[in-house]
């Protein structure tokens, strides 16, 4: 895959080194979770692969699923994102840091469920649908993707404010992309999945209350 433009391109260092410093270093007993899976637990129980955490970030649905016995391979673009996972997850025998604007580094039709929170959130549009495709690409048939995406609606977290490239896409002061996303949003970029989930909610985690949307879907292939 190759990035929009050389704008973007050109973002990588600095945004790299965001990422870096905002996972500069944190222990287990540190690591918080919300409920947000428990409404899929069916499906998270009966996955008998391996579930990709694709943007980990520090740990919060890898901390989740590893309590419940599940087998995960986080993966995340901060290099000490993933040395702390490393470090703070001993039972994970697998961990991958790259770039998902690059692809995924797994075969075709690798697990049956994918976790993307938060994470899908920071792209163009086209680049956006690549990344998609390359998910479905790793899902297997009938595989599920349960994610979370900013809303519109998310004010507290940046929601309407920057230079506006894209619709509902932003480009901050510096120099980050970040998408909000209404239903119709939702609905065009997963077009070609199964809708099994779709529901705009707060999350409370964060200081100030976070309006997102949870979403299930299910590859058509």
């Amino acid at each position: 895959m190759e990035f929009d433009d050389d704008r973007q391109t050109g973002a990588i260092g600095k945004a790299n080194e965001r990422w870096n410093e905002l996972h500069s270093n944190y222990e287990r007993d540190k690591i918080k979770y919300d409920d947000w899976l428990e409404l899929f637990k069916r499906a998270i129980d009966s996955c008998k692969t391996p579930i990709i955490d694709l943007g980990c970030g520090s740990g919060n649905d890898t901390l989740y699923l590893v309590e419940r016995g599940k087998k995960v391979i986080p993966c995340d673009y901060s290099s000490n994102a993933i040395q702390n996972i490393q470090k703070n997850f001993p039972e994970v025998e697998r961990t991958e840091c790259f770039d998902m604007t690059r692809g995924l580094p797994f075969e075709d039709n690798f697990t049956d469920l994918m976790i993307c929170d938060l994470s899908l959130h920071y792209f163009r549009e086209r680049t956006t649908f690549e990344v998609l495709e390359e998910i479905k690409r790793v899902l297997k048939p009938d595989g599920i993707l349960l994610f979370r995406v900013n809303s519109v609606k998310d004010v507290n977290h940046g929601a309407g404010e920057g230079k506006e490239i894209e619709p509902h896409l932003y480009e901050t002061s510096d120099g980050r992309y970040k998408r909000f996303f209404n239903q119709e949003d939702i609905e065009r970029f997963f077009k070609d999945w199964e809708a099994l989930f779709i529901h705009e909610e707060i999350m409370g985690r964060y200081e100030k209350e976070k309006v997102l949307w949870r979403c299930a879907m299910k590859v058509r292939k």
